[in-house]
């Protein structure tokens, strides 16, 4: 049995288990077969078969410790010299890595996935902030190859469900899963799982709250056309009393502020409003969150964010005004990221 297969019965056996208390899932049950069907389809995902087929070829071995608690996502894994030849090379095959990152390995056989992002960084700044998460459920929307997500597990997390449309890093999670072994919880499950879908096309019912104790939504808002969709989208997937947190570009000026970019933004062609925290502040009142707090503002600097041998395309320090770097290509002020943390009542 592949390690995908593997992956895939497990989050079966998780839906199948809530759906138990929970009739909700009942329909994330009913869905699935088509959403992981989907991420598979050649005609749909041209690179789909040999992701898999990279995923497929790593060679089955343990690990003797992970760590999910460190900046890196860590598996001690015992490689011989062939074993590790073949896995790095297999893992560079899905490149670009841009959340991260990931080491593999130990002693002189070790792979390090050195990130576009050092995400452990941004996780640093959300942490403290937030409810605990030990025994929650949590969703993390548009999480990448899942590393926030292994950090959640790592912070006592019962449940974490990450779930992003890419079809590679769907592929990239997968391989991260295989190295990490037996990952179990207090329910004899797997603790994490990855559905690869958008945000948009999971169920939500108005008559009965979500699955969520915990949703993190990091670096999405921006990307989507209606803001205040998205929100609602996000408050529907919480348990009454659920903390939502949420991260993403903003800028400076008061409840009134929001930039439209009129092409694009730090090189991104896909960025629609970037409000101030007041604004955004007025955005999740108004969505009907309560509780709310910005509990971090930070500019987002070239040692977070940069070229890496893992992800060898531009990066930030491409996106920046070479004689002022306070702006982007564009003349816009520099990234600039907000967390806010609000409940849903």
């Amino acid at each position: 049995m592949t390690s995908i297969v593997r992956s895939e019965q497990a989050l079966y056996q998780t839906l199948f288990a809530l759906a138990q208390h929970y009739p909700i899932a009942y329909e994330w049950l009913k869905r699935l077969p088509d959403w992981l069907t989907a991420v598979k389809n050649k005609d749909r995902y041209a690179h789909a078969p040999f992701y898999q087929s990279v995923v497929d070829k790593l060679p089955p071995i343990a690990p003797t410790a992970v760590y999910l608690d460190e900046a890196c996502v860590r598996a001690e894994v015992a490689f011989d010299d062939s074993e590790y030849r073949r896995s790095r090379a297999l893992l560079a095959n899905l490149m670009p890595w841009r959340k991260g990152g990931f080491i593999i390995g130990r002693d002189d056989r070790t792979i390090h996935i050195d990130t576009e992002w050092r995400s452990d960084l941004k996780w640093e700044r959300v942490l403290p902030h937030i409810s605990d998460l030990t025994g929650r459920r949590v969703l993390d929307v548009g999480g990448g190859s899942g590393y926030h997500g292994f950090r959640m597990v790592g912070a006592g997390a019962s449940t974490v469900v990450v779930i992003d449309p890419s079809c590679l890093f769907y592929h990239q999670f997968m391989a991260i899963r295989h190295f990490l072994g037996e990952l179990g919880n207090r329910f004899g499950q797997s603790p994490i799982h990855f559905i690869p879908v958008g945000l948009e096309e999971l169920p939500q019912d108005t008559r009965q709250a979500g699955l969520f104790h915990t949703v993190f939504c990091m670096g999405v808002l921006y990307h989507r056309a209606s803001p205040f969709e998205c929100l609602a989208q996000l408050k529907a997937q919480l348990a009454h009393g659920g903390e939502l947190v949420l991260e993403t570009l903003v800028v400076a000026g008061d409840e009134n502020t929001v930039l439209v970019p009129q092409d694009r933004y730090a090189m991104m062609n896909n960025v629609y409003f970037l409000p101030s925290v007041a604004a955004l502040t007025v955005w999740l009142k108004k969505a009907g969150f309560v509780d709310i707090r910005c509990v971090d503002v930070n500019i987002t600097t070239t040692d977070e964010q940069r070229a890496t041998d893992w992800m060898t395309y531009h990066s930030l320090g491409d996106f920046l005004d070479s004689d002022d770097n306070s702006k982007t290509v564009e003349g816009y002020p520099r990234p600039m990221r907000a967390v806010m943390v609000c409940k849903r009542p």
